[in-house]
């Protein structure tokens, strides 16, 4: 079971490249947004029940997928509403099922993100799609977070989305 985890900012690409290279490999997509989006049904973004139960269904699936020796891609955007040990917890536990995890790093510069994320696409699936509340967010700390690992780092500013997933996929010897 393999355990493609790309992490990155908003507005930095991740959902569309791990969706061309969930069509590429043929790994299922687990993107952040399917539990995210199911918990702001009923909580407020980073309310108590909401950052326990999110960090539980992410954990669930992994842990499901292990044992069944599924593997996937996952995305992630660090921030401080996450438990800092989150990404070593996932790791201890794909690796107790036999498993491996690659961290997948998409990068790219603040002009990029800030001339992204006001994006009709990211407003009409629910995504933060607000410069004033980026910045603002940024101001806050919102997205402090532990430096995470990458076994892939890609530009995504320079870099188009499928070139992008092909890279992932020869650098970590994806089917």
């Amino acid at each position: 079971m393999k355990l493609v985890f790309i992490h990155g900012p908003a507005a930095s690409g991740k959902l569309t490249v791990a969706r061309e290279l969930a069509a590429l490999t043929g790994l299922p997509l687990f993107h952040n947004h399917l539990v995210v989006d199911a918990l702001l049904a009923v909580f407020p973004f980073g309310s108590p029940a909401f950052v326990e139960l999110r960090e539980a269904m992410w954990i669930d699936v992994f842990r499901a997928a292990a044992a069944e020796r599924r593997s996937l891609i996952f995305t992630f955007h660090p921030e401080a509403s996450v438990a800092p040990d989150f990404p070593e917890r996932v790791v201890a536990l794909v690796e107790a099922a036999g498993g491996g995890v690659d961290f997948v790093a998409l990068t790219c510069a603040a002009e990029v993100v800030e001339a992204r994320i006001e994006a009709a696409s990211r407003r009409a699936s629910g995504k933060l799609s607000s410069l004033a509340q980026l910045r603002e967010l940024e101001a806050e700390g919102a997205f402090a977070y532990p430096p995470l690992p990458a076994a892939v780092t890609v530009d995504t500013g320079v870099t188009a989305p499928g070139d992008a997933a092909q890279h992932i996929r020869d650098a970590l010897n994806l089917p």
